[in-house]
């Protein structure tokens, strides 16, 4: 069968259709000139416009913004059809008699809940919201690499990298906890990788040699305090607080010279060594193997004196030491809060419980912080005994039995920070404040957490601190107080016991080894290691003494006041440089007392 395509007339005289009337696929004018094709649609365009397309069968007129740029526009005729009763009628259709072309929803799948994570159509914004929305995801994008690159590439940074890192040579980057001399010797570089494979158990348990020192009861009204009710962080200035050395302790120089142990050492700084691999922080202890027995000890101001705050933290803090949010004046403003919380959570009528002996520190008529030095002893093998001083901080009652407990303070200086504000959610979302905690402050709470374990006592109080303003430093409330178990928290933190005494005897066992003399362990303030330096007999010495001026050429501390809040906020609203400046005085007296 053939196709008959009618009859197509001959143009004689040139290109396109003939003139003639008699063609039968033509209409023709008025003045007997061809005009278009008859029976086929065609859309009106003046030369001026750029012919787009004949027919678009991609557009999907469910959405929104297609149906309304398709409504009136050139091309509109391709989008609708007439309906069969105007074809047959003939009459002419009017807007109501049109309809969609592939008018139907678009078919769901056949797993329903796959169906919520598709995104729906959004609605057409204006140029300017769209170029401004750009922007915002662009100034997220660039400080999200800029942190990552902080964090990670710190010491290229600090060398002054050129080429990709360029723009980042001033990012700050961490600085040793001590300056390592040319002199000095590196003997050995110990990865945390290595840290976390180290298990040892305890054969026997700790043996009591001494206890030294006074405590007071602690007072059970502040496990009601809560947001609402919430209580005034007091100051105590008369109380001194000790940071005694391991060989400077008269107390283990005497049971060193008696024989008693072949290691000796503090809470502290076993703590440190335990927890090593969740520090970020550089810190350093000082090593002396003096015959067969090894002492730890840490420097004069060492950076284990002070309590770090968001040291494993993601954000990071500025980097000017006279900022009061910066982590040297953080670590300060922690350790103040956490000394007067020990010593305003107890029943102070004068009640102590008394030991073998006073405090080995204080002298005579001094008032002293409610403290007990425990001297316990463990056994690592047959050759080798370890001493080591804990603190325990209180004394309570627990169903008729003597309890000891350690007291020790959380703080907040800004929620901008931490993304959770205490006071809102302290009550409502406890957990949640303290798995924030514990992501930001690992290494301070695990150490804590070490602390109370080695010292054997039955309870550990956390208390939740918070600045009265997040511009003021000086003022603090005591929004709660939470007491656990030190086994149960460290199963909860995910501390191990054997892990950590793994860590120790690897080390004793290494320093063990070593001629006699002095060593440092240093924290690498970049990698997750720590470094072994033989160092002379007389590091760490201060042989050089300043005279001091004449007293009338002093200059006088000024008189402390009390801020209040609202010279707090006025202060915030100054310039940073200015309150700075006035409040160095008062930074600088605290760093002395600490």
């Amino acid at each position: 069968m053939g196709f008959d395509v009618g009859v197509v007339p001959f143009n004689l005289d040139g290109w396109g259709p003939p003139e003639s009337p008699a063609a039968p696929l033509l209409l023709s004018r008025n003045d007997g000139g061809s005009t278009q094709p008859a029976n086929i649609p065609f859309a009106p365009f003046s030369r001026s416009e750029k012919l787009g397309r004949v027919a678009d069968w991609t557009r999907n007129p469910n959405f929104g913004n297609n149906a309304a740029r398709s409504a009136g526009g050139r091309d509109a005729v391709f989008d609708f059809a007439l309906d069969e009763s105007s074809a047959l009628s003939g009459a002419a259709a009017d807007d109501s008699s049109f309809r969609l072309v592939d008018g139907k929803p678009p078919p769901r799948p056949k797993f329903g809940p796959r169906w919520r994570f598709q995104q729906r159509p959004q609605l057409p914004q204006r140029r300017d919201e769209e170029v401004e929305a750009r922007k915002r995801e662009a100034e997220k994008e660039r400080a999200r690499r800029d942190r990552l690159y902080r964090l990670n590439h710190r010491s290229y940074a600090s060398a002054g990298g050129h080429g990709a890192a360029g723009s980042h040579r001033d990012a700050p980057a961490r600085k040793s906890s001590v300056d390592i001399q040319p002199e000095w010797t590196m003997l050995d570089q110990i990865p945390f990788s290595t840290f976390s494979k180290l298990s040892f158990s305890v054969p026997d348990p700790p043996e009591d040699l001494l206890v030294c020192g006074a405590l007071e009861f602690y007072d059970r009204s502040f496990d009601r305090v809560n947001p609402k009710n919430e209580r005034r962080l007091e100051r105590f200035k008369s109380r001194n607080f000790f940071k005694v050395t391991t060989s400077d302790d008269p107390v283990i120089r005497r049971l060193a010279a008696d024989d008693k142990a072949t290691v000796f050492a503090t809470d502290a700084i076993l703590s440190a060594l335990m927890c090593a691999p969740r520090s970020v922080y550089s810190w350093d202890i000082v090593i002396q193997r003096v015959g067969n027995k090894l002492f730890f000890d840490k420097r004069d101001r060492s950076q284990l004196d002070l309590l770090s705050v968001h040291e494993t933290s993601q954000e990071l803090l500025p980097d000017a030491k006279e900022d009061i949010n910066s982590a040297y004046s953080l670590a300060v403003e922690a350790t103040y809060i956490n000394q007067n919380f020990s010593q305003q959570v107890l029943v102070r009528d004068g009640n102590k419980v008394t030991f073998d002996e006073p405090n080995p520190f204080a002298s005579e008529g001094e008032e002293v912080a409610s403290v007990a030095y425990r001297y316990r002893r463990w056994k690592l093998d047959e050759d080798t005994h370890i001493i080591a001083r804990c603190e325990v901080h209180s004394v309570t009652d627990v169903k008729g039995q003597r309890a000891f407990m350690t007291l020790n303070a959380l703080n907040e200086f800004d929620p901008k920070f931490s993304g959770v504000d205490w006071r809102q959610k302290l009550e409502t979302q406890r957990g949640a404040v303290l798995a924030t905690e514990l992501k930001n402050n690992a290494n301070k709470l695990a150490k804590w957490t070490a602390q109370a374990l080695l010292g054997g006592v039955d309870l550990m109080k956390l208390g939740y601190v918070s600045r009265v303003h997040p511009r003021d430093h000086f003022n603090h409330v005591i929004l709660s107080v939470i007491g656990y178990k030190p086994k149960d928290f460290a199963t909860q933190i995910n501390l191990n016991t054997s892990n950590m005494w793994g860590i120790v005897k690897s080390i004793v066992d290494l320093c063990m080894k070593l001629n006699e003399g002095k060593y440092v362990l240093v924290k690498d303030p970049v990698k997750p290691q720590v470094r072994i330096y033989e160092v002379p007999a007389d590091a760490f010495e201060n042989e050089y003494v300043e005279e001091p001026l004449p007293e009338e050429e002093q200059v006088q501390p000024p008189a402390e006041e009390d801020a209040t809040v609202g010279a707090t906020d006025a202060a915030a609203e100054a310039e940073p440089n200015t309150a700075a400046g006035a409040a160095e005085g008062e930074r600088d007296a605290i760093a002395s007392a600490v």
